[in-house]
């Protein structure tokens, strides 16, 4: 693996900084202003965007895509081979939008099967620690704490946000705006805009403060809470419940329910 500088001639401002101890294969595709720490490794299929920053003893390998101004800290493993007995080596990736941070020692792994990809939006926040395991995909805006684990094929939509050290169930969705409380295990669907936390977990309102604070009006924050009545507290089914939010009005809110519930399979947190 060769170590890839700057070119004669070029300005450093466009082509970045990237450490002599850095090893960094030829075909390794680089954008402007990419910064690379020491001893950082980084494989033939990679391509990184513009302006991210990778921190020291980072790894990325295998098909890794990144977009543009990232930061990703010290120790952090991309890319690397599913841990699930029955990947056979195909070919799938790691894509990876733009502005999000990745902390310290965070891992991912690619997905199993050929043309499929582990995926992360934009403007996430991966704390130390975290693993997202293959096949699963993140929405844009998600923060998940220190510790958090990820089995495969999980979806996390936007702007939910997981405690640390959660543990969370392969193929389990969880819904846009929610909010998981540290150390929860998570074998359920969690639904939009809920609060849930425990061993079982156990559904603890409407994630008020978070919508709140994302400029929800008055309107659809009485949308969510009627949703959330329906869903808990008047002893429906889940087809029942939605059928009954969406008989309110097909609003915004009412859609974010709808497209959740579309993908949803292993049943609701109760």
């Amino acid at each position: 693996m060769g170590i890839k500088n700057p070119s004669a001639g070029q300005s450093p401002a466009l082509l970045g900084e990237i450490h002599p101890t850095a090893l960094i294969h030829p075909s390794a595709q680089l954008g402007r202003g990419v910064i690379v720490g020491p001893y950082s490794i980084i494989g033939p299929q990679v391509s990184v965007g513009d302006q991210t920053e990778i921190g020291s003893n980072v790894v990325l390998e295998n098909r890794v895509t990144i977009g543009c101004r990232n930061r990703i800290f010290h120790g952090a493993v991309l890319g690397t081979a599913p841990q699930d007995l029955k990947y056979d080596g195909a070919d799938t990736a790691v894509e990876i939008g733009d502005d999000n941070i990745i902390r310290e020692y965070v891992t991912m792994n690619i997905a199993t099967t050929d043309g499929r990809a582990t995926v992360v939006g934009d403007r996430c926040l991966l704390m130390a620690y975290a693993h997202v395991a293959h096949d699963s995909r993140l929405g844009s805006d998600v923060i998940m704490a220190n510790s958090v684990n990820l089995a495969g094929h999980v979806q996390i939509d936007d702007y939910a946000i997981i405690g640390g050290m959660c543990a969370v169930h392969q193929f389990v969705c969880i819904g846009a705006h929610s909010f998981i409380g540290g150390l929860s295990r998570i074998s359920k669907d969690v639904p939009p805009f809920v609060k849930v936390a425990g061993i079982p977990p156990i559904p603890a309102g409407i994630n008020g403060i978070g919508i709140e604070r994302r400029g929800f009006t008055e309107d659809q924050i009485a949308r969510v809470k009627e949703a959330y009545r329906w869903l808990y507290r008047r002893g429906l089914r889940r087809e029942e419940a939605l059928k009954k939010i969406l008989e309110g009005g097909r609003d915004e809110v009412a859609a974010v329910f709808e497209e959740f519930f579309s993908r949803a399979r292993r049943g609701i947190v109760r």
